[in-house]
């Protein structure tokens, strides 16, 4: 039976977010012998902590750890991992990329654009299906549905 993304989001957001925690991600990988659960979390906007801890991690994997063995949404064995996005976290939902509006990015498409895949450029707006970005003082508009991958590049 194939494991749903979105039943297993919409089954621990309601948890995550009672912690005071955000659902950033979810990556399932099967391999022959288990299903690898990777699931991202973050603090809320505006947040105090400003990111999340080890210890916080550790917290919330209890807790959905307990909630897997109640409503057992994936048959197969599995393993779970409860991290942090991370500095260069990747971006992939409408709000990820307006958190970040102002910051730098990097892109890489699925379809070329002026026979080029990638792009890294600052974030200047998104709206609807599409995203803004500043490259070399000019503004290039893309698809959102266009964008196979997406990362925020940190800047120290």
């Amino acid at each position: 039976m194939k494991t749903d993304h979105h039943k297993i989001e919409s089954l621990i957001t309601p948890i995550v977010n009672a912690m005071g925690y955000d659902v950033w991600s979810i990556e399932l990988r099967k391999s022959r012998r288990n299903t690898l659960v990777r699931i991202y979390v973050d603090v809320p906007v505006g947040d105090e902590r400003k990111s999340v801890s080890v210890d916080d991690c550790s917290q919330v994997s209890k807790q959905i750890d307990a909630l897997f063995d109640v409503e057992n949404p994936i048959l197969e064995s599995y393993i779970l991992e409860v991290s942090s996005p991370g500095l260069n976290r990747s971006l992939s939902k409408l709000e990820h990329y307006q958190r970040y509006i102002g910051s730098v990015v990097h892109i890489v498409l699925r379809q070329p654009e002026d026979g080029k895949y990638d792009f890294t450029g600052k974030i200047q707006e998104v709206f609807g299906d599409t995203l803004k970005l500043v490259i070399n003082n000019e503004v290039v508009t893309f698809l959102l549905t266009n964008i196979y991958k997406a990362n925020l590049v940190p800047c120290f």
